[in-house]
């Protein structure tokens, strides 16, 4: 059964409210979505921060839906309609058992397996960019939960950073757990095609590196972009699309996967050292770390997402086959035969504020590669100041969580 989404974009919030209810109460008619909503996700737009507590309480009297997560985005996205820098909100109702979830926050910490609740596999979190130190609590945070993987994002706002746990709050974390009945699938997108092999950094200091594999840094990247010589300005616009992968070092036999990783945290260069054949980076280099230089552009960015999409539909109808192989075996060989439905419930996207659909070639383009490729599922998300996955704060990344239409078992 699918989840329901709705979102609508008014100058007022409680008008923009109704026209998303007006939604809710057509697809709750409809005899493949869910009848009975305990849990939602609402996203909104700077225009409606300040009323989010108003906002709540009218979700939960007319949805009847007591729980809730979310918060506030320069962008949100619903479905196949991406709204930035306008006043516009999103939401979806979830229907899952209560003892396989559970709301969290400041207030409320999330708490250990007990009478009632499975205890968290994984979580949706939330944060608060102005937090200090949010690596770490993002680490904390996935340390509590069993697969040590947690998914989500830091709010994006120029003014009130809430966010929305059962209540509205600013600072901090918080989220929504999951137990590992609900089964979820999906993965990280970096945006980004590497230029050049990996390359460990053999010299560095503070945030210049001088040498890569013993040669000298600014030279090896001169050679990864196919340039002999250092002209600027006019290696200018290259050089800004260029980024700095940096990942743990490794002894054994670099490998040289086709796409960037989620082990790889990418940065951006800020400047070169001539006269020392250095490179500046916006990060934090150490002896010993790999590095490999990578292009960012429309087309990259394209064509990893769609990679994303298809390994995230592939795990979807693996699952799909295998059950019906063990619990209907004489339909698994026509299993081809619906696979253009893809097996979800539905599904959070969280992308950076600094890609949406500008960055992929149009309006909303970034949610029609999604939809192209994972059909019409329902999907919500938000553009983020800063995207979860794993156990680690990226940038510039998109997040896609999809869950199963089967219970994990």
């Amino acid at each position: 059964m699918r989840f329901i989404t709705a979102h609508s974009s008014h100058t007022h919030w409680t008008a923009a409210l109704e026209q998303a209810l007006g939604q809710v109460a057509r697809a709750r008619a409809q005899p493949d979505t869910i009848a009975r909503p305990n849990l939602g996700i609402v996203y909104f737009t700077e225009a409606f921060a300040p009323a989010a507590e108003a906002l709540l309480a009218a979700l939960r009297a007319r949805t009847g839906v007591a729980h809730w997560v979310g918060g506030v985005g320069v962008g949100i996205a619903a479905d196949g309609q991406e709204y930035f820098d306008q006043p516009a909100l999103a939401l979806m109702l979830l229907q899952i058992p209560l003892r396989d979830f559970r709301v969290f926050s400041g207030l409320k910490p999330l708490a250990p397996a007990s009478t009632g609740w499975r205890g968290a596999e994984t979580a949706l979190v939330h944060g608060d960019p102005a937090t200090p130190d949010m690596d770490d609590l993002v680490r904390d945070m996935a340390g509590r939960t069993a697969s040590n993987r947690v998914w989500g994002g830091l709010v994006s706002s120029r003014q009130a950073a809430v966010q929305i746990a059962d209540g509205v709050f600013r600072g901090g974390i918080s989220g929504v757990a999951f137990s590992a009945r609900v089964a979820l699938a999906g993965g990280l997108t970096q945006g980004c095609e590497p230029v050049g092999p990996p390359r460990a950094i053999t010299r560095c200091t503070q945030n210049v590196i001088y040498a890569l594999d013993g040669e000298p840094a600014l030279g090896l990247l001169l050679r990864d972009l196919g340039e002999e010589v250092l002209e600027l300005p006019r290696l200018a616009p290259r050089l800004r699309a260029t980024l700095a992968g940096l990942s743990p070092g490794v002894a054994e036999a670099r490998p040289m996967p086709r796409h960037i990783g989620a082990e790889t945290s990418m940065r951006h260069l800020i400047g070169v050292d001539p006269s020392g054949r250095g490179v500046a980076i916006a990060g934090s280099p150490e002896p010993g770390m790999l590095l490999r230089f990578c292009r960012r552009d429309v087309h990259a960015a394209r064509r990893d997402l769609i990679r994303l999409c298809a390994e995230v539909r592939e795990e979807l109808e693996q699952r799909r086959e295998a059950r019906m192989a063990t619990t209907l075996p004489h339909a698994a060989a026509s299993a081809g035969a619906s696979r253009a439905s893809v097996p979800a419930r539905g599904a959070v996207y969280v992308s950076c504020t600094g890609r949406g659909g500008a960055h992929f070639g149009g309006p909303s383009a970034e949610l029609a590669l999604v939809r192209q490729h994972l059909g019409d599922m329902p999907l919500i998300g938000f553009f983020a100041a800063g995207e979860i996955a794993g156990d680690r704060l990226y940038g510039y990344t998109g997040v896609l969580t999809v869950f199963s239409e089967d219970p994990a078992m």
